[in-house]
């Protein structure tokens, strides 16, 4: 059973995708919030697998409730922002404070269950082609390499440069004639160095540090 948090400001909005939520065999709506406030309360309070939230809300952004609830420790909820502009500045600030995805407030029905069940499962909901055109766009030159790169072993940079080409972990498996089980080990290690929670946050580690260069081909697999 998957368990969601709906935050949303307004109401119209928050019934109906808690209403499409429960009558979803496997999905259970634990809670729903209108504010970024409400939202870091309710996932103090209960178990949460996956927030839907709306980047733009009263009080609290959306963007400052993920990062309030990703920074607790123990565990914690996959977020999956919604937002009506996918090359947005908003989405990319998401990506930085650890969302595992975003998804268009115009999207149908199977899709938001789909993305809800995805990232429950573990996975990194930004398309990557545009995930690198939004960390293309809003990040800041590389000037100073990130310390924690250097704890990386020789294995663990290639993956997270593969990651920040937008690679899956079985095509990095592939790429490297390894298994996809030694890709997610290799990745959740070096994650945990750069103290990342996210697989959208270790794209943009691998962005900001300069590991990957803005316009470098997705298939690059330097070691």
């Amino acid at each position: 059973m998957v368990r969601v948090l709906v935050v949303d400001d307004q109401e119209l909005i928050r019934a109906g995708l808690a209403a499409l939520i429960r009558a979803t065999p496997g999905f259970d709506v634990v809670g729903e919030a209108g504010s970024g406030e409400q939202a870091v309360a309710v996932t103090a309070e209960r178990p949460v697998d996956v927030v839907l939230m709306d980047i733009r809300l009263p009080g609290i952004s959306g963007i400052a409730a993920t990062g309030r609830i990703l920074a607790r420790a123990g565990d914690r909820p996959k977020v999956l922002v919604l937002t009506t502009f996918d090359l947005d500045e908003y989405v990319y600030q998401a990506l930085r404070a650890g969302a595992s995805g975003f998804l268009l407030k115009d999207a149908s029905p199977d899709q938001i269950l789909a993305a809800i069940q995805a990232v429950a499962a573990g996975d990194m909901l930004f398309a990557p082609a545009v995930t690198r055109r939004l960390v293309e766009a809003f990040t800041p030159p590389a000037e100073h390499p990130v310390p924690a790169l250097t704890s990386l072993t020789e294995r663990e940079t290639q993956v997270v440069r593969l990651v920040g080409h937008g690679m899956s972990n079985a095509e990095i498996a592939d790429r490297l004639t390894v298994s996809a089980g030694t890709v997610k080990t290799h990745l959740n290690r070096a994650m945990g160095k750069l103290g990342v929670s996210s697989r959208a946050q270790a794209v943009v580690v691998a962005y900001e540090s300069g590991l990957v260069v803005p316009g470098a081909g997705r298939r690059y697999a330097g070691g």
